[in-house]
Order: structure tokens, then sequence, then C-alpha cells
């Protein structure tokens, strides 16, 4: 029999600890009320410095709100089970208080720089890291000097107003050719494309007005009758602002809190100027068939290479951060040959799904006609709903013809693809038919729409690149740009960037040692390099499964083979620890692939007559990938069965890895635990295990690109042990497309009979780890994934009030210190070794090696962030992850919350490797993921570990999710780890829905 390890529910000793309650709920005072963390009513602070916790478990405050009075809560009734909740005035009275703590107001401490009162001020950074190995590598960062120069910013206004870049750009350089010498005094401007143009000196005027003349783009040749037109254009330059380079000199010294980002913005455009007139731009990266060789990803569609730039300030001064890339064009070839992606044969006239499918997928493209003596080129906005032999028009001579005809009357082109629709361009009022046979598809346009599996993997293989390569193509791309060479970065602005990457001084920290049942041969592992294995071990708590069947929908595998599949996999399961019943409550069988629906519903009716409700429904996935998201949804949302799909080519192999991995996940949907941290279950985790503590992760999935209908899917999910920290119960919420800051985190309501209703998913994991745990939490952590820089005050201020305010409508004065940590993998710093021979310093896939963690040099100037690489590389560079903390009341050191995060990332439940990002984000990941399934009208063509899907295309309006079958999340089982879904909030604090 398993035992829980760690004493996660014995009563703590000490005076502030919440002793155990017979019921879970929250009550007046206790461990939640202010006092004993140096939190009282008055305001009182414990010191304005950073220092560890001591031994009565006070809770010092962060430095960046020491000098704001932090009383966590005016005075209000307090909540129990039975209790009411508190007033809406008192709970609405935290967002000017959580506004306080989180703006910037003048800092207790002299030793902070300066700020304005209009900036978000985020914790500083406490010191830097010193466990673990030290190491040197080398990241894609290229240090950046400045000279003195006197920058100006100008407006820049042009009528009539152009929405192009392009062409902007194609003004501005006829401006600056014109008036350079004269009118601009000698300058050479940088330009934006939009707004602005930047000068390293001032312009001999405040305000001016030229007048240019571009050729029209009309493209047809000019002759003696008909002389080229020019278009005419009106541009007015008028003094902006003076940005001081000094004010980022003091930021960059420390001396000065804010970023100037205005400063930088004007550096960065300068370094963007001469690769935006020569390279295709999207976003920060630069594309073109110059910067490497072309490859195919498939149905009409190609990649390009390119690289990524962007200029930080870091500790070390700027840096210019530069990575190669790769984005998906569109291949220029003829219509005809796209749409053969699509259909085969055509000669015949497009069925109307494939027709609707071809319409969307050209909607928006520029083609260019080929039977023209110049390049005229059109947008399409749609396709005839008739084939061009029947599709009738008036010319301009009101003569009735088909298309067919006129382009056999005008252009003696007699068209052979005449069963195919006609494209459409122009406007409604006036359309404009062209033939697909003879249009081509531009050259140079992005494919913005989702990638298919096969595109995807075949990007992945052309892209991947070991680190020393990725390393050496990073250093050719920052050569060929040659910036010190350039006129504009070099001699005007007086910027020079270094010609190698940066040294920078790194740690190794350690692996942690892993906890596995006293029963198995090993009760402990201490993993190398990344991974180990479950041989001679046991899982920690062993789940049980008593009623279970499987499903097979391969129409390729022998028939024996789910049966023996079944028998290697349970055998499996009991070997590691459970409690696996060898005979399925009724036989395997073998079901139509098309007919899943009715195959599920048959499997539970048929158990369902036997007075038994499945524990576990084993899938064996169909050969053609699509159907796991419908599963799941039918399994989850409408018949309540826990299932663990599996893809018919791992099954038919029976592997015992693969056993062994799928074992792994059934245990943790049936509630067990596979293995815990050795520190956490000897209470030896600072600002963890010293105190009941929750740790929270939270994401926000949007749809994808041309989805504009779709909800956004925020998840949020939390530790439901403690002090072990590795089950997780999480929520999800529909909110509006592409809002990043997660809106049900806390909501009140007024209801007729009940008043004021609190709920939201912060209360309601809280009130989940309560009746788990016996504690209620003493300290949060927050790893909140996905918010880019630019959002970070922003998702602060609302997300952090949302907390306040959620922990306030559970008890008078419960305002438990939080800790909130972005998450963030979409960047572009990469380390690599700084000997790639030296095998002690590499993995065998020749990147860094995990644990690898870097919070010197490239890190921010001021404030407390880190890059860790936690996993071992399978195949490509890795990419660390950075984690920025914006909000600190636990007061962690640089090492405490490095170790705990690296230590975090072994206890991912699906496998036994440590994994990139730390595991409560990456279960929010998932979790948000899984809720798009249950939405979606189309398949997906993901396996087992889920993923995104397209959608159609569907009212504005956010669809609430399905609710989940209460027997699925009680059982915490959907995927992978101890986690339930719910589409509404209720759980109450009194135990009503």
């Amino acid at each position: 029999m398993s035992r829980r390890g760690g004493g996660g529910r014995r009563p703590d000793s000490r005076r502030d600890q919440p002793t155990q309650a017979p019921a879970p709920s929250f009550q007046r005072g206790g461990g939640g009320a202010a006092g004993p963390r140096g939190r009282g009513r008055q305001g009182q602070r414990g010191g304005a410095g950073r220092g560890s916790h001591s031994g009565s478990g006070a809770a010092p405050s962060s430095p960046h709100t020491a000098s704001t009075s932090t009383a966590p809560a005016p005075s209000s009734p307090s909540v129990s089970a039975s209790a009411s909740a508190p007033s809406s005035s008192s709970v609405s009275t935290l967002v000017e208080e959580t506004e306080q703590k989180l703006t910037l107001a003048a800092p207790a401490a002299a030793t902070l720089p300066p700020s304005s009162s209009q900036a978000m001020r985020f914790p500083v950074r406490p010191g830097f890291g010193t466990v673990g190995k030290k190491c040197v590598v080398r990241a894609n960062h290229f240090m950046v000097q400045l000279a003195e120069r006197d920058i100006h910013h100008y407006d820049v206004s042009i009528t009539p107003e152009v929405t192009s870049k392009k062409i902007n750009r194609q003004i501005i350089s006829q401006l600056i050719n014109l008036y350079r010498l004269t009118h601009l005094g000698e300058r050479m401007p940088a330009y934006d494309g939009m707004k602005s143009i930047y000068t390293a000196g001032p312009l001999p005027f405040e305000s001016k007005e030229f007048i240019i003349k571009l050729p029209d783009s009309d493209p047809r040749p000019s002759s003696s009758t008909r002389p080229r037109r020019e278009r005419q254009f009106r541009v007015v330059i008028r003094l902006a602002s003076k940005p001081d380079l000094y004010t980022l000199q003091q930021f960059l010294l420390r001396r000065h809190f804010e970023a100037p980002y205005e400063v930088i913005q004007v550096l960065d455009v300068v370094l963007r100027a001469a690769p935006s007139e020569k390279h295709t731009v999207v976003g920060r990266s630069f594309f073109s068939t110059d910067l490497g060789p072309v490859g195919q990803l498939g149905d009409g569609v190609e990649y390009w290479r390119g690289y990524f730039q962007s200029l930080r300030p870091t500790q070390m001064g700027l840096s210019l951060n530069i990575d190669v890339s790769a984005r998906s064009f569109y291949e220029p070839i003829l219509v005809t040959e796209f749409v053969q992606y699509y259909c085969r044969d055509l000669s015949r006239p497009l069925s109307d799904q494939v027709r609707l499918k071809v319409k969307k997928a050209l909607k928006g493209i520029k083609v260019v006609l080929t039977h023209m003596e110049y390049n005229k080129s059109y947008k399409i906005t749609g396709i005839s709903s008739e084939p061009m032999s029947r599709l009738m028009f008036t010319d301009d001579n009101a003569t009735r013809l088909s298309v067919v005809q006129y382009f056999r009357q005008r252009y003696n082109i007699g068209l052979q693809f005449t069963s195919l629709p006609a494209l459409v361009a122009g406007s409604e009022a006036r359309p404009i038919y062209l033939p697909m046979e003879l249009s081509r598809i531009a050259a140079g346009q992005r494919y913005t729409k989702r990638l298919n599996e096969r595109q995807v993997t075949a990007l992945l293989r052309a892209t991947c690149q070991r680190p020393r390569d990725r390393e050496a193509n990073i250093r050719m791309m920052a050569r060929t740009n040659a910036y010190n060479e350039d006129t504009l970065v070099n001699k005007e602005f007086g910027i020079q960037v270094a010609d190698g990457l940066t040294s920078v001084d790194a740690r190794i920290l350690p692996a942690p040692m892993l906890k596995y049942h006293e029963t198995g041969r090993e009760a402990s592992v201490n993993p190398g390099f990344g991974q180990w294995n479950m041989i001679n071990k046991k899982m920690f708590n062993g789940g049980r499964v008593e009623v279970w069947t499987c499903v097979n929908f391969s129409t390729r595998l022998n028939r024996d083979v789910p049966f023996q599949f079944c028998q290697g996999l349970v055998d499996m399961c009991n070997s590691k620890g459970m409690v696996f019943n060898p005979r399925p409550v009724i036989p395997i069988s073998s079901s139509n692939p098309n007919q899943i629906e009715k195959a599920l519903v048959d499997v539970h009716n048929r158990t369902a007559q036997q007075g038994k409700q499945l524990q576990m429904l084993i899938i064996i996935l169909p050969d053609v990938s699509g159907s796991y998201g419908r599963i799941k949804r039918v399994c989850e949302t409408e018949l309540g069965i826990v299932s663990q799909c599996c893809q018919p080519r791992q099954a038919s192999r029976l592997n015992m890895q693969y056993f062994e991995n799928v074992a792994l996940k059934i245990n943790v949907k049936v509630g067990g635990r596979n293995t815990v941290l050795v520190d956490a279950v000897q209470k030896r985790i600072p600002l963890v295990t010293d105190r009941p503590t929750i740790i929270f992760g939270a994401d926000v999935t949007h749809p994808q690109p041309g989805e504009d209908s779709s909800p956004s899917i925020a998840a949020v999910v939390a530790s439901m042990d403690w002090p072990e920290v590795t089950k997780y119960r999480g929520l999800v919420s529909a909110q509006a497309h592409h809002e990043e800051i997660i809106q049900d985190l806390y909501k009140s309501t007024q209801d007729p009979q009940r008043g004021l209703v609190h709920g939201g998913m912060i209360r309601e994991l809280l009130i989940a780890f309560r009746r788990s745990t016996n504690f209620k939490p003493h300290r949060i952590i927050f790893y909140r994934d996905g918010v880019s820089e630019g959002q970070f005050s922003q998702v602060l201020l609302h997300e952090m009030n949302a907390i306040r305010q959620a922990c306030a409508s559970l008890e008078e004065g419960y305002a438990p210190p939080v800790t909130f940590v972005v998450v963030q993998k979409r960047h572009h710093t990469r380390l690599f070794p700084a000997d790639h021979n030296r095998r002690d310093l590499t993995d065998r896939s020749g990147n860094i090696l995990p644990g690898t963690v870097v919070d010197t040099h490239i890190c921010h100037p001021t404030e407390f962030d880190f890059y860790l690489n936690s996993h071992a590389g399978i195949q490509g560079t890795s990419r660390p992850t950075h984690y920025h903390v914006l909000y600190d009341e636990n007061r962690f050191t640089a090492d405490g919350l490095q170790v705990l995060t690296n230590n975090l990332c072994y206890t991912y439940a699906r496998c036994t490797r440590s994994v990139s990002i730390v595991p409560p984000a990456y279960y929010a990941h998932l979790a948000a993921f899984r809720a798009r399934y249950y939405i979606e009208d189309e398949t997906s063509a993901g396996g087992s570990t889920g993923g995104s899907r397209s959608t159609a295309e569907r009212s504005l309006a956010i669809r609430p999710l399905p609710v989940i079958k209460d027997n699925v999340k009680d059982r915490g089982a959907l995927f992978g780890q101890y986690c339930y879904f719910g589409s509404s909030f209720r759980l109450e604090i009194n135990g009503r829905n």
C-alpha cells in the first residue's frame, strides 16, 4: 500500500500555522490573518532590505512596495462554509490598494534609482545566484557602442495617406535624395516607414512642407502618345521631441530606474533602416530569397530564410539580439497549380465543399496576370460561383458574353480549364473576373494561415540546426549585415556593433533527488543529463483501476494486437506500483473509425448495464489523424469517461518503453503520483515547504491567424498537494478574441436570493487546495505564461488585483504574500557552449547542459529575471526559458527562485525527463488547448499530446465551454496530470451550486 510522503497532512507546531480542521473551510483569523507575517493592519513592515525568512515564518515585504501601506483588506465580515461573503464595497477597495502598491512611488531605500510617477515598478534584482557549477556560455547578443549624438524626433505627415510602408519609404527616400544637401542640412534621417523620422542633429527648420512626385504604379509602359503619369504627395515634417541619450546611459549605469524606450526605439529604427529597404519585413524579422535557399513545404507553400533583430538594454549595456529564422510564403505558381492541391482533376467543376476551401485559401492573395505585356496585379476578393464557361458579364460595349468568349475575342486566348470558377477582384459593384490559368501568385507574400501537420514537419526538418551550425549561421548573418559599414548606422548616428557573440557567465544547477516508492529496488534517483528511467522503481503513489476496457479504431492492426497491447500495458502498470485489474469490464473491441461517437456511447451503455462506471477507457486511435479532439470532447463532456488515447503505430510495436510512458499518464489520471522531490518530502524547499504554499500556473491561448471569431481560452492550474507540489487541478474559461488578460480570475455576481456571490478561478482553486490538504495557503507563487514585455504592467495590475480580491472574498484580512513570475518561451535568446568540443559542458545533442542558468550580462540591468535551460536537448538548438519576476512579496533570493523553478521542471507527470518550462505553466498551456477541442467544430490533426487546430467561422459571441462531467472532474484526469475543467464557477464557499 502506497503511503503519502512527507507527512503533508500533519499539523505544524508553529503558532502561525493553520491547524487541521474537521471541515476544509476558510475561518475568521487563522493562518490567513495579518500580523504574523509582518503585514499588520497599520501597514508596518519588517524592514526594507531583502533577506531570508526568520524562524517565526515572517514574510518581509518586497522592496518595491516598502514605502506603501499594505493592509491586506479593509475590515469585513468573515467567510466560512456557512457564512456570507464580504460586501462589494470592501472588495472593490482592493483595486485602489493594488494600484497603490504596484504604481511607482518614491522608494524608501535611497539606493533605488529615480523614476517617473507613471511607470510600474517591478522588483529589483535581489542579488546574483551562486548555486551550481560555474561555466561560460555564448549568447547571440552583439554588444552595441554609442557615440554622443543630439537626437531629434520629427513627425511625418503624408497626404494623400498611404497605408503601404513600402510606398512610404519610396516617398521619404525620394525626399532625402532631392533635399538632403539643401533643406535637410546634409542630415541623413532614419525613417520608420510610418509617422516618424529621426536625425542625429537638428534639421534647419522646425516645420516644413515638401511636394514629392513618384511615378504612377500603372505598369503599362509609357509612349510618346501616353506619357508616364506621376503621383504627387504632400509631406509635412514637424519637430516632435528630442530623445536624450543621457537618460539611456544613466539607465544602463543603474542610476535611473525607468527604461527610456523612446531612445531605444530611435536606435532600433536606425539599425533596421537598411534591412527594411532590402528585405521583406515581418514584425522584427527580415526574410529574403537572398538570405538562404528557398525550401518547399508542399501545397503551394514555401519557406524563406531570414533573421530576427532586436535592440535590448542589458547589464552590459545595449545589445543587438540576432537569431536566424524561417517563415512560410506562398509559392509563386499559377493559381491552377495551387488549386490542384485541393482538387486533382481540373477538368471537372469544383464541388461546393472544395470551392469553399479554395475560396478561403485564395482570398486576399495578390496575383499577377501572365498574358499582359506588363505585370498587372490584382488582389483576390473571392471566386465565382459558376464555372467560366457559364459566367456571363457585360463588357464596355454593353455586350453580354462569357469570360471564355471575352478572352478569345480580346486576347486570342483559348482557355483550357473552363470548368473552373474565375477569380474575382475589384469591388462588388464592378467585379473583375480573372482566369486561374492566366494568374500567377505574386512572389513574396507571407502565408499567414496555419500550416498543416505535414508542412510543420517539413519546416522543422528543414530549419532544425545543431547548436554549432546555428551559431555559425548567426555569425554569418551578422557579418552579412555589416552594420559598421552602413553610413546611416556608423557615420551618421555613431553606432558600432561588436563582431562576435557575447560570452556570458553561467551556472549549472544540480538536478534534484527524486523520490519513488520504498518497495521498489530503487527508492530514489539522481537524474543525469535531465533524464532518468523507471527501471527498478515504483510510482510514489500507485493509482487503482478496477473498471476498464479498450476500444480499437485502427483498421490496420492485426486482430490480436489490441489484446496483446492491453495485456502488456496492464502488466507494466502493476509492475510499477499500480493496482490494475487484469480483466476488462467488457470485452476489448474494435469499431469503425467512421462511427466513433456511436462506439463510445455503446461502450458507455454496456458498462452502465453492469451497474459500473468506467474508470479508464483505453483507445487506439484511427489510422488517419484528426479524431483525437472529437474523442476527448465526447468522453469528457458528454459521457463522463476518463480516457487514454494511443497511436496505432506505437501500439503495434508492443514496446516496453512505450508501455512505461503510457503507464505514467494513466497513473496520474486516476489520482496517483509518479514521483516527488526528496526535498519536498523532507520539507527543505525554502519559501515552499515551511508553510502551506500553493503554486499556480496560468496561460491564455489565442486562435490561429484568420480565425477572427473564435474566442481566446484562459487556463489556470494550481497545486493540490503540500508539501510535495506535484498534483495539479485546473480550470478554463473562454474570453474575448485575443484578450490576453485573464478575465475570470475573480468575479462577483448579484443574486436575488443570496446577494453578492463571489467566484472565479483563483477563488475556486484556493478552496480546492484547502479541501485537499486541510490547510489554507499561506503563500502564493504564480507562474504566468505567454505575456509579452509590452503587456507586463497591464497584466500584473489586473491579475494581481484579481488575486487579492479572490483572497479577500474568502476571509477577512486574508492576503497571503504573492510572487508573480512571467514565463516567456517566445524570445530569441539562444545560449551556446563556449567550447562545442567539451563533453563536460554539452549534452548528447551538443546543447548546453540541463540546469544552465544565466542571470548576468544579458539580463535586465536592474530587474529580477533569468534565463534557465532546464531540459536536455533532443534535436536542434535548445531554447532557454526566460523568467521575469513582476511582483515578489515572498522576497525570494536569486538562488531560491532559480533552484525552485529548475527542480519543479523535474516533476512533470508525463515523462521521465526534465521539461523546458515550469510544469504549472506547462499544464495551463495544455489545459487551454484541451478546452479548445470542446468548442471547435472541425477535428484536430493532433495526437494524444494535444495541440491547436483551425475552427469554423462562427458568431462573435463568446461561446461558453461545455460542462465537464462530474466524475471526470472528481477523478481529476484529463491530460496526464491532476486536472479538471469547468465552464462556470459553481463551487461556492457554502457548497451550493
